[in-house]
C-alpha cells in the first residue's frame, strides 16, 4: 500500500462568486459527468453525503444505497480492524489533504486497486465541514463509456456543494468546456496545474494549453469530436502552463448531454503526471547503474580465475630458478628473489580480486573451527618481522592470554595480514602495535600504527571497495584489503572499525563473537 501525504496549499476553501454563466446544473453535470474517477463528499464523521455516477460504476452501490454510510465500507477487513479509514481522514483534517494507492473493496466484495485523493473542507471560519473525495480505479481502463443519468435528482447536492467539492481538489484540473472548447467553469487544482487564475480563463479556448503545432494542426478540434461521437476520449500528452513550461498530463474529455441527446459541452480532467515520469526515469537509471557493476564484478571475476592459472606457473618457475641461482651470482640470485617476491604481491592482488567477486556474487563463506586468536597472531608475526624492518617499524605484540573462539582459521589469518600490511605501508618508520584481548563474549584485535592518520570524513568510507584514504592514494594499492577484511568479519557476526589516536597514527579494532555466529552471504550491488 502507498500512501502519500503533504499539507495542501489551499487549507481554507472560502466560497466566492460563481464564474458568468456556471449554475447550479452545470456544476451537477460537470461532476455527475465523470464517470472515471468516484467524487463525492463526506461529513467530519466520514459519512457519505454526495454520490456521484463515477462512484456508482467504481464501487457498485446506487447513491439510495449509500448515502448515510460510513467510508470504511470500502474497505478491506484488515483495514477496517485498524480502523484506517478514520486514520486518513484525521491526516486530512490535520494536513489539508491525504492521498493513497490500496486495495478497496466494491459492494459485491470484490476488491480493486485504488488512488484515493481525501480534502479537507473547511468553511470562511476554519471549521471543518466535510471531506471531498476522488477515487481512480487503477485496475483497468475502462473501454466503453454508458451514458448514464441519476434517477432521484431530488438528492442532487446544492450549487454550494458541487462548489467546494470540485474546487477543494488540487490534484486534479477539473472544468468544463463550451461545444466549442471554451473554459467555463475552473477549479482550484486546474489553477495549481496550469497556472491561470479563473478570471483569466474562462471565456478563453481550451487550445491555449496545447503546444503550437498541435493546435497548427487541429488536434484541439480533433479531440472534441472524437469525445463527442464516442462520449469520451483518454490520452497522455504534453501540456502547457500559463508561464510556457511544459508538463506530463493524462486527459480525460468526457462528453456532456441533456436529456434529449444535445451536446452540452465536456467534462475535462487533467493529471501532471512529470513526478511519475521522473520516477520512472530514476529508476532507469538506477537499473543501468546496477547493471554496470554487475558487468564490472564479472569482469574481475573473470579477469581473476584467468591470470591466477599463468601466476601459478611463473611462481613455481620463479621457485625453480632460485634453487638452481644459489649457486650462481649473487647478483642473479637477488634479482630472481626480487622477480619472485613481485610475483607474490600480483598473487596476492588476484586473490584478493577473487574474494571481491566471490563476496559479490554471494559466494563468501566462513568454516568454523575451534581457534585461539592469541596464538594465531603470534604465529603471524614471526612472518611479519622481516617486513617491518625494512620499512624501519617496531613491531610489538600483546595479549592477555589464549583467547578462544570459533572462527574461520584462514579467513582469520587473511584479515590479521591485511590489516598488518596496511599498517606498515601508512605507518612505516614508526611503531606498529598488536593487541589481543577478550571483553565479555568477544575476542578484541587492535591493530594500530604510527602513521599519519585518517581524515575524518574518510573513517568510514575506508572500508569500501577500491576506497583509500585521499590524503594517502599515493601509497599505491587497489584498496580491497579493507573492504575484504570488514566482509570477513562481519560474515563471522563481527564488527570492525577505525579511529585516530591522541598520540597520532590509526587504529583498527575488529570484535569477534567468540561463539560462531555467521552472517548469511548476500550480493553486493
Amino acid at each position: 500500500m502507498t500512501v502519500r501525504r503533504q499539507a495542501s496549499r489551499t487549507q481554507e476553501i472560502t466560497p466566492g462568486p460563481l464564474p458568468v454563466g456556471a449554475g447550479d446544473d452545470r456544476f451537477r453535470l460537470l461532476v455527475e459527468s465523470v464517470k472515471d474517477y468516484a467524487i463525492f463528499m463526506l461529513d467530519p464523521e466520514g459519512r457519505v453525503l454526495t454520490w456521484n455516477a463515477g462512484a456508482e460504476i467504481i464501487k457498485g452501490y446506487t447513491q439510495s444505497e449509500i448515502l448515510g454510510k460510513h467510508i470504511s465500507v470500502f474497505y478491506t477487513p484488515a483495514d477496517r480492524q485498524r480502523d484506517h479509514a478514520s486514520e486518513l481522514l484525521a491526516a486530512a483534517a490535520s494536513l489539508g489533504r491525504v492521498e493513497e494507492e490500496g486495495w478497496r473493496v466494491r459492494k459485491d466484495g470484490s476488491h480493486f486497486w485504488a488512488d484515493v485523493v481525501i480534502t479537507a473542507l473547511r468553511d470562511p471560519a476554519g471549521g471543518l465541514t466535510g471531506f471531498g473525495k476522488v477515487t481512480r480505479d487503477l485496475t483497468e481502463r475502462r473501454q466503453a463509456e454508458l451514458e448514464r443519468r441519476r434517477q432521484d435528482e431530488d438528492l442532487l447536492r446544492s450549487e454550494e456543494r458541487f462548489r467546494l467539492l470540485v474546487d477543494s481538489v488540487e490534484d486534479y484540473a477539473i472544468f468544463m468546456l463550451d461545444p466549442q472548447g471554451r473554459v467555463a467553469t475552473w477549479n482550484s487544482g486546474a489553477e495549481r496545474l496550469k497556472g491561470y487564475k479563473a478570471s483569466e480563463i474562462i471565456g478563453q479556448h481550451f487550445s491555449r494549453f496545447r503546444l503550437e503545432e498541435e493546435v497548427r494542426a487541429g488536434l484541439c478540434e480533433q479531440e472534441l469530436k472524437t469525445a463527442a461521437d464516442r462520449g469520451r476520449l483518454e490520452e497522455e500528452g504534453w501540456r502547457v502552463r500559463k508561464d510556457g513550461s511544459r508538463f506530463r498530463a493524462n486527459v480525460v474529455l468526457t462528453a456532456i448531454r441533456g436529456v434529449s441527446g444535445n451536446l452540452l459541452g465536456f467534462a475535462k480532467v487533467t493529471r501532471d503526471l512529470t513526478d511519475r515520469l521522473r520516477l520512472d526515469d530514476e529508476r532507469l537509471q538506477r537499473a543501468r547503474a546496477e547493471e554496470a557493476v554487475r558487468l564490472r564484478d564479472e569482469f574481475l571475476s573473470i579477469a581473476s580465475h584467468e591470470l591466477k592459472t599463468p601466476l601459478t606457473t611463473v611462481q613455481i618457475e620463479m621457485q625453480g630458478l632460485r634453487d638452481s641461482a644459489e649457486v650462481g651470482s649473487e647478483r642473479v640470485v637477488k634479482r630472481i628473489a626480487r622477480a619472485a617476491r613481485n610475483a607474490d604481491r600480483l598473487a596476492a592482488l588476484v586473490e584478493s580480486l577473487l574474494d571481491v567477486s566471490r563476496i559479490a556474487a554471494g559466494g563468501l563463506t566462513v568454516e568454523p573451527e575451534p581457534v585461539d586468536l592469541s596464538q594465531l597472531v603470534s604465529q603471524l608475526l614471526e612472518s611479519l618481522r622481516a617486513a617491518a624492518t625494512k620499512v624501519g617499524c617496531d613491531l610489538s605484540f600483546s595479549t592477555t592470554g589464549s583467547v578462544l573462539g570459533c572462527w574461520d582459521r584462514l579467513r582469520l589469518e587473511q584479515v590479521v595480514l591485511n590489516l598488518a600490511s596496511n599498517a606498515l605501508r601508512y605507518g612505516a618508520g614508526g611503531p606498529i602495535g598488536i593487541a589481543v584481548s577478550r571483553e565479555g563474549a568477544e575476542a578484541v584485535l587492535e591493530v594500530s600504527d604510527g602513521g599519519p592518520g585518517i581524515p575524518v570524513e574518510d573513517l568510514t568510507r575506508i572500508f569500501g571497495r577500491f576506497e583509500r584514504a585521499a590524503s594517502l592514494r599515493h601509497h599505491g594499492g587497489l584498496g580491497l584489503g579493507l573492504y575484504v577484511s570488514r566482509e570477513i568479519v562481519e560474515a563471522h557476526g563481527g564488527t570492525i572499525a577505525a579511529r585516530n589516536l591522541p598520540r597520532g597514527g590509526a587504529c583498527f579494532t575488529v570484535r569477534l563473537p567468540v561463539e560462531a555466529r555467521q552472517r548469511p552471504a548476500t550480493p553486493v550491488v
